[in-house]
């Protein structure tokens, strides 16, 4: 359904830390650096057909996160649930709302993780068994 989701920051080589780690839990490689047209650097982490993406605002403005807004990473087994939030919080990120573990849902039975981002962004891996 998604091509691509990018976030904002502040600190272009923070976020390139994080992600690097993090996104490594999801079989992402490391992020393709690019400088836009308007000088302002950005970071591209393709997997599987879809790229996630990080940006510094365009419109030189502070990056801020979404209300409301999170970014779901889909996770292969509980254990890589647990290992996202792990290596989140190591690498400067902030751990959020419950513990990582399995809850009920509309959906279905799912494991979760929520964590953000060093510039606020919210996370959350899901594993859903079937």
């Amino acid at each position: 359904m998604f091509s691509h989701v990018m976030v904002g920051t502040n600190d272009i080589e923070r976020s390139k830390r994080f992600y690097d780690a993090l996104l490594a839990v999801v079989g992402a490689g490391k992020a393709t650096s690019n400088k836009a047209g308007s000088g302002h650097m950005r970071l591209f982490y393709p997997h599987n057909g879809s790229v996630f993406c990080v940006s510094e605002p365009i419109n030189s403005q502070s990056a801020t996160f979404a209300n409301g807004g999170t970014v779901g990473f889909k996770c292969t087994s509980p254990e890589q649930v647990q290992q996202f939030h792990d290596v989140a919080v190591a690498n400067g990120g902030t751990s959020i709302e419950a513990a990582p573990g399995l809850r009920e849902s509309p959906l279905g039975a799912m494991h979760l993780a929520y964590v953000r981002d060093p510039d606020g962004n919210k996370l959350c891996a899901m594993y859903r068994a079937g």
